[in-house]
């Protein structure tokens, strides 16, 4: 009866062993695919470049994620606000963006380690009557956010007596609002900002020098993927000390190289 309990206990705790083995690693690596969700258009950090390619910051990165792990990439196109459904819902196993990890967004979501800080901006149209961040603060001023980003409550607390306009999608809509004449001036992360105004000639935007906030980037993961967070957050280790991340970082995000490139 003693070896009969015994050996029911150790089939118990095999099952045990197996059932904690058994994760979204392990559901990757069988299904011989990574599903990252990706902004449509957000460059420097996700673009469909001259080619027709997926590429940028965050999907390069988001490419060495899946050769490290072997397997193919698969990325999942989203406008901004629906990044983090897309992941919640199961059809991506990971988030990848210019993305700041707030509390709020943590309430749903489990972010890695940042992997690079930037903040957000304030930019007009160069020849607009908008010269400083200061005048941006005009009592009626029409702000462009971003749905859903930082930059959207940013605004809220730094223009409080302006209009605040948020639109749903990418980065590029507000740039295309100030240009167009529906906002006055636009708010956003600078590195995006920087990125996405190469699109325009030379010299259509001014940036502010002044920053509303620094603010971390990172990836994100479901809460109920604990191993696959342990994994990208040792990726993000290995990426940074072997230089790896800052020749990604210098290349996309602290110069426009890329630009002549893609």
């Amino acid at each position: 009866m003693k070896i009969a309990k015994l050996f029911i206990a150790g089939l118990a705790l095999a099952g045990l062993t197996a059932a904690a083995s058994a994760g979204t690693l392990d559901d990757i690596t069988k299904r011989g695919e990574l599903r990252v969700a990706v902004q449509t258009q957000g460059p420097p950090f996700s673009l469909v470049g001259a080619a027709g390619e997926r590429t940028g910051s965050s999907v390069e990165l988001a490419e060495l994620m899946a050769k490290e792990m072997g397997v193919k990439i698969t990325f999942l196109d989203f406008d901004w606000d629906g990044l983090i459904p897309a992941l919640l819902s199961g059809k991506a196993d990971l988030l990848v963006a210019d993305m700041t990890p707030t509390l709020a967004r943590a309430m749903k979501v489990a972010f890695t380690k940042p992997y690079m800080y930037t903040g957000s901006t304030v930019f007009t149209k160069a020849d607009g009557k908008f010269k400083s961040t200061e005048d941006c603060k005009a009592k009626g001023t029409r702000i462009a956010v971003l749905l859903g980003a930082t930059g959207e409550k940013e605004a809220k607390t730094a223009f409080p007596d302006a209009e605040i306009k948020s639109y749903k999608g990418g980065g590029p809509l507000l740039l295309d609002a100030v240009n167009n004449g529906q906002a006055d001036c636009g708010v956003n992360d600078v590195s995006a900002v920087k990125g996405q105004s190469t699109a325009y000639p030379a010299g259509s935007f001014t940036i502010m020098p002044d920053m509303l906030s620094k603010e971390p980037l990172a990836f994100a993961t479901r809460y109920d993927e604990q191993d696959l967070l342990i994994w990208m957050n040792l990726f993000l280790d290995q990426v940074s000390l072997d230089g790896r991340l800052q020749k990604n970082l210098d290349y996309w995000v602290n110069s426009d190289d890329w630009k002549k490139d893609h």
